[in-house]
């Protein structure tokens, strides 16, 4: 009944109260929620409970003779929360006086003398008349969860990002330039100072939830529901998505557990169209809801959690989350992908999630309306990401180290699209020396490589594509790495930078499989491999005909 308006009674005397609840009820239950309340403090509290969860509230029916506060009272109060309502006065004869005062005062549409008797004739029709002019006029109102805080907080932009990729419908509200804002924070007597705030659709504020609570509140699986699976894997990019898909299909019980949201670096993509069988593309987050609905159709396990180690009982592999838990698999797929390289420049970190963002941050786009957005890099997920933004910014730069755009690893079809958007524009031999603000980015210090000169250029948002850096510190030395930290596998173990790591087996390693027997690798975690979304996806597959292979040896 949550989507239901309401039509709040308010009346000192209960059997009045009733009455009038009971004809309501009996005429519009089917179409509106009849709530009821036994003084004017009671109702203003139903009101502003009712304005935290969102929910349409169409009319008052409210006495005026109560004690502690009277109708009007009243009313002034609840049209600050609920400008639109529509508004009727209970009153007596002897009261006509009150009732055109509040006409004047309050702007009430109608006032009703008790007794109303017969409904049919004295109080359905002026119910009527003022219910279809707020219909009339009335748009179902958002009823997921809102967010508020400031544009320029690093928390802020970490929940909005983790919210979108999540694909959960959110409505941003910046407390610093929203009127809603403002008054949701006075309605719930928010404090200020602990933004950010999430608000729920049942109305529950979360003040500065972490991303764990954020996704146990509104409905993201953060405990697994076996305590042993045959496969786990860690990462929930195209790689992990692709083995989860496979495994499942073919009878094993797969956990995929993902500590931000499934898609992994793909997911921020806002446009891919090279990826075979989707010739007019899809967006990341697309692909993304598509391979975890097809995943979960199988019966694949999806955990919001975040893996801190690995350890070894025999012929079990054990996970650790940062909750302090374990679970347990016979076989484990190590496919955690990268994250973007740090910008090593002053004002740089001290600005991140301030007008400094690493990778698409797609939930920043409509936000940058207008104003002048720079991208370091020259790949494919900034060629990307310059497309994009270049539908709501200014201007956006790409700033390249290179010469070129195909000899920095775009796809030409970027390249030509890139050529074609006039509000686009290439800066080659080009670094970003400083960036410069105080509490949000104002501008960048930039210097050409070429001959020297350094300027500084007003900018507002600053995007980073610089490489990747494998996300293998949870493995704690278990896992053979290279020198650049990425994961060996197969044929490459010779590579190995820490000479312990020897294979134990008489038998050699699968071409996916880790130094230690059982423990895979895929995608752009692994050592050399192919940075590509359809490489990824076959490596996902491929590690699942691997893992057959090592559960069919136990």
């Amino acid at each position: 009944m949550a989507d239901k308006p309401a039509i709040l009674i308010v009346d000192d005397e209960p059997s009045v109260l009733a009455a009038v609840a009971r004809d309501l009820r009996a005429r519009y239950g089917d179409r509106f929620r009849i709530l009821r309340a036994e003084s004017g403090a009671e109702a203003l509290d139903a009101v502003r409970r009712l304005r935290l969860r969102n929910a349409p509230l169409a009319l008052l029916i409210v006495d005026q003779r109560m004690p502690g506060m009277t109708g009007i009272e009243f009313l002034t109060e609840a049209i600050q929360v609920y400008p639109d309502v529509k508004r009727v006065l209970l009153t007596a004869y002897a009261d006509t006086e009150a009732a055109i005062r509040a006409i004047n005062d309050v702007q009430i549409d109608h006032y009703l003398l008790k007794p109303w008797d017969p409904p049919d004739e004295r109080l359905y029709p002026v119910v009527d008349e003022v219910l279809d002019d707020w219909m009339a006029n009335w748009s179902p109102p958002f009823e997921g969860v809102r967010l508020i805080g400031h544009r320029w907080s690093v928390e802020t932009f970490q929940l909005k990002d983790f919210l979108a990729r999540n694909l959960v419908p959110y409505r941003w509200l910046d407390v610093e330039t929203n009127p809603e804002a403002q008054e949701l924070a006075s309605q719930a007597r928010l404090d200020l100072t602990r933004l950010p705030v999430v608000i729920l659709p049942d109305g529950t504020a979360l003040e500065q939830p972490s991303q764990q609570q954020l996704a146990a509140r509104i409905g993201l699986p953060v405990q697994a529901a076996l305590p042993f699976y045959d496969l786990i894997i860690v990462g929930g990019g195209p790689a992990g998505l692709a083995a989860a898909v496979y495994g499942a299909s073919e009878g094993l019980r797969i956990l995929l557990i993902e500590r931000h949201a499934p898609g992994g670096q793909a997911g921020t993509s806002s446009r891919i169209e090279n990826y075979l069988g989707f010739p007019a593309g899809l967006s990341g987050s697309d692909l993304a809801r598509r391979a975890v609905a097809q995943a979960r159709r199988f019966g694949a396990e999806i955990l919001n959690a975040e893996v801190t180690g690995i350890r070894l009982e025999g012929q079990y592999r054990i996970v650790q989350t940062a909750s302090g838990g374990e679970i347990s698999c016979h076989a484990l797929l190590i496919a955690a992908g990268v994250s973007y390289r740090r910008l090593e420049a002053p004002g740089v970190e001290r600005l991140h999630g301030k007008g400094v963002y690493y990778g698409g941050a797609l939930s920043e786009a409509m936000a940058a309306k207008g104003e002048e957005v720079f991208i370091v890099g020259g790949g494919n997920s900034a060629g990307q990401a310059a497309v994009h933004f270049a539908r709501f910014a200014r201007c956006v730069t790409l700033l390249v180290r290179g010469d070129s755009l195909p000899k920095s690893g775009m796809s030409q079809y970027l390249v030509d699209r890139i050529a074609e958007i006039p509000n686009i524009q290439v800066w080659f031999h080009t670094t970003v020396i400083e960036a410069l603000g105080e509490t949000r980015l104002t501008a960048l210090r930039i210097a050409d490589a070429k001959t020297g000169q350094e300027r500084t250029v007003p900018a507002d948002d600053l995007f980073v594509f610089i490489g990747a850096k494998p996300f293998t510190d949870w493995m704690d030395g278990l896992v053979a790495l290279d020198d650049a930290g990425f994961v060996l596998t197969g044929p490459d173990l010779a590579r190995a930078r820490n000479g312990a790591a020897r294979w134990p087996l008489k038998r050699q390693p699968y071409l996916l499989e880790t130094n230690v027997p059982g423990v895979f690798a895929a995608g752009d975690i692994r050592h050399q491999s192919i940075k590509r979304i359809a490489s990824a996806t076959g490596e996902g597959a491929m590690a699942v005909h691997f893992v057959h292979r090592y559960l069919s040896s136990l």
